[in-house]
């Protein structure tokens, strides 16, 4: 299995609109061989499905924290309703992208903390309900998203992916054991990454996915300083195609052939996406 899964790329970001077509087509030349592409609120559900029948990847719906606070209690009733109606549309993978944002400060105040909760906890019910992986955000939020994941498991367990984690090697092993597979990407390109890097040197190879988060999380060779951009310089745009390289700078750290990763993450996303088998046919 030389070849690799981008495990969540945003590609209906207004990032891509200009050549969309062109990005995925770019992905497929690296060898990038499938996308998950997470929904982040009620109004991309369409969007995701769509591209991902266009493209012969897969997409996951569900209601980012990031959009909680716009988002109303019939959000939740709409993908509820969502999950039922494409429940049997093999391309649909997963309930994502779903979690906690400890970091942005309008999102830390007590009342929407609560409101977090609420809309996380009742987005893991639905996806024990529809019996479907989870893809989560984790940022400095891993010991409340643990809690309520040791909470609410279903019959057989979870399964799914902690998106771009950046918790502790303790927290890591924790979301490990409660049957996630978790996500590096661009973060791990800068030196000065240490604990991110870190994991990803030391953590079980059967426990890692690769992805890129397009068009966010650019590796270093795309990434623009405050100072650059201020001077007018445009942030990189980050794209599956990155992927690649990428890796080849997490196979660097852990010492062995970006072959060998390939291999290993591709089983491991076929782990954390069940239905990804009968896509790729593998």
């Amino acid at each position: 299995m030389n070849f690799w899964i981008d495990t969540h790329c945003h590609l209906d970001a207004a990032e891509f609109a200009p050549d969309r077509a062109l990005v995925r087509a770019r992905a497929v030349d690296h060898q990038v061989a499938h996308c998950v592409l997470p929904a982040v609120a009620v109004s991309n559900f369409e969007a995701v499905r769509l591209l991902a029948h266009e493209f012969s990847d897969s997409y996951a719906l569900g209601i980012h924290p990031l959009c909680v606070p716009g988002a109303q209690d019939t959000d939740l009733q709409a993908l509820d309703a969502e999950l039922g109606r494409r429940r049997s549309d093999p391309r649909l993978v997963a309930v994502g992208e779903i979690g906690l944002d400890y970091f942005v400060p309008e999102l830390m105040q007590s009342a929407m903390r609560t409101r977090q909760e609420y809309f996380y906890r009742e987005q893991l019910k639905l996806a024990r309900k529809h019996r479907l992986p989870v893809i989560l955000h984790v940022r400095r939020s891993a010991d409340k998203l643990l809690k309520h994941l040791r909470e609410l498991v279903p019959e057989g367990g979870w399964s799914g992916t902690g998106h771009a984690f950046n918790g502790s090697s303790i927290q890591a092993r924790e979301f490990i054991k409660l049957g996630f597979k978790l996500g590096f990407g661009g973060t791990v390109t800068f030196e000065s990454a240490l604990q991110i890097r870190r994991l990803a040197a030391e953590l079980p190879l059967d426990a890692l996915v690769m992805e890129t988060d397009s068009p966010d999380i650019p590796p270093h060779w795309l990434y623009k300083t405050a100072q650059q951009r201020a001077d007018g310089q445009a942030q990189g745009r980050n794209e599956p195609g990155e992927l690649p390289r990428i890796a080849g700078v997490l196979a660097g750290l852990r010492g062995i052939p970006a072959e060998a990763l390939a291999a290993a993450t591709t089983a491991n996303a076929l782990q954390a996406f069940p239905k990804l088998r009968g896509l790729l046919q593998c």
